[in-house]
């Protein structure tokens, strides 16, 4: 196979195919270069099924969840290994750079936010990996008692080399913005470009690569994970459909590194790494429901209003990360795609509003309609728990006075957003030394005025 520029993609000689995933469902796979004696040999044995694994590999459970926790609610997977996980050396502190847990670092700021495109730094300056090049945002909660969120940017343009990165906090929900990015996993391979996100869940090992200046967002959640949202009246069909998120096949190295493999790990807010002679990419085959997993954002099927008013921007969730309370998200991910403004008697762009959440607004390519110069791909906004935001004064004026007639709306834009429950605090690093923070922002509403006439009646038609 090849790409479309020529470059030959050998190294995605297993993992260019893909499993459907059904989110809570048990899938299989395994490496064809071991295929078993019958038809999935490898992936269906347990401990429990035999105490020799075939090809003398050892068996290996990694647990998404508590083991008593509701059916439905339980994540596991068994992964078939060379050599298992836990040979390696003693975790050592190292440097966390801009990744932090830090929320008091600096004072609070409920003003309306928003940041400029993140500077990608240039390959002939410094060579900056995914990991060295993450740097938190924004956040909330503890990761000791696992209840938070962490928003992070990556700005990289080189692959990580002999080195892997584990988060014991939580899971990575990844949005690349620039630059196709090949994740290889313990269960496999993922290609994810932009306008298609993955999610990494907690405990998974994974190694970026990247082919240039690779910029993009994640979404941290502790103590959950992301699910398909509840659909309601919606029924059976609508939003983000099960069929359409894709898991790795099997896909394994067997490869010693006399200079030793580093293994980042993501503990309680801090890094540490550990030293090994081998690559942890070593699972032949693995089984269960707790996987790593991409989505088309292209495949969402957009809900929408077609007779007048609004309907919350709920109805553009792709995935969730439920907190106790019934209804309310730690995290919510949700997609402002093209689609179609038909609405009558309605003003069709998001209004005005304070709201009891946070929202963290991203955008990937074109331009958001509410705001169409100043949030750029690549940058991104943070408007605080009961923070007034709302459309600039040129869409207000535009759209006050246009013929509602049938129109395209966000066409070739993906516009995302982090809604969460929490009040978060934004980072050192976010205030003041990105030096990407835009300080006119608040200027965009300034030139809104004063529209209000006492005496007015309405039409006769």
């Amino acid at each position: 196979m090849y790409r479309a520029d020529g470059r030959q993609r050998v190294w995605l000689r297993v993992g260019e195919r893909f499993y459907l995933s059904g989110f809570g469902n048990e899938f299989s796979s395994e490496d064809p270069r071991c295929p078993g004696p019958t038809p999935h040999l490898l992936s269906n044995c347990t401990p429990q099924t035999t105490p020799v694994c075939p090809y003398g590999l050892y068996a290996e459970q990694l647990s998404g969840s508590a083991f008593t926790c509701p059916r439905p609610t339980n994540k596991r997977s068994w992964l078939y290994r060379i050599l298992p996980s836990v040979r390696h050396k003693p975790y050592t502190a190292m440097h966390c750079g801009n990744l932090t847990e830090k929320w008091d670092e600096v004072e609070p700021d409920p003003n309306q936010l928003r940041w400029m495109p993140f500077t990608i730094p240039k390959s002939s300056e410094k060579k900056v990996d995914f990991v060295t090049g993450l740097h938190t945002l924004c956040g909330a909660g503890d990761t000791k008692s696992r209840n938070g969120i962490g928003i992070h940017m990556f700005t990289c343009n080189t692959s990580m080399v002999d080195r892997c990165f584990n988060n014991s906090d939580g899971d990575f929900l990844i949005v690349p913005q620039q630059g196709e990015v090949l994740i290889t996993t313990e269960f496999g391979k993922m290609m994810v470009e932009p306008n298609e996100i993955c999610v990494i869940q907690q405990g998974m090992r994974f190694s970026v690569d990247v082919f240039g200046e690779t910029r993009g967002y994640v979404l941290e959640v502790y103590g959950a994970h992301f699910e398909l949202p509840d659909l309601g009246p919606i029924g059976a069909n609508g939003l983000a459909n099960p069929r359409d998120f894709l898991t790795p096949v099997a896909w394994y190295e067997d490869r010693e590194v006399a200079t030793g493999y580093t293994v980042i790990n993501k503990y309680q807010g801090k890094l540490f790494s550990s030293q090994q002679v081998f690559s942890p990419f070593n699972v032949v085959a693995w089984h269960g429901n707790y996987t790593p997993y991409k989505y088309n954002l292209e495949n969402f099927m957009v809900i929408n209003c077609v007779a007048f008013d609004h309907a919350d921007p709920s109805i553009f969730t792709v995935l969730t990360a439920k907190s106790t309370r019934p209804g309310v998200a730690m995290a919510d991910f949700v997609i402002f795609p093209p689609r179609w403004g038909v609405a009558d008697h309605t003003f069709r762009p998001p209004y005005y509003h304070r709201n009891c959440m946070s929202e963290f607004m991203g955008l990937i390519k074109g331009h958001y309609e509410a705001k169409e110069e100043g949030f750029q791909p690549g940058g991104g906004s943070l408007h605080s728990m009961m923070t007034p935001h709302g459309p600039d004064r040129d869409c207000f004026e535009k759209s006050s006075t246009a013929p509602l007639k049938p129109e395209r709306v966000a066409e070739g834009t993906m516009a995302f957003m982090f809604e969460s429950s929490f009040s978060m605090a934004v980072t050192k690093w976010g205030l003041e030394t990105c030096q990407r923070l835009d300080k006119s922002y608040y200027q965009c509403w300034e030139p809104l005025r004063k529209h209000f006439d006492p005496n007015w009646r309405p039409s006769k038609q």
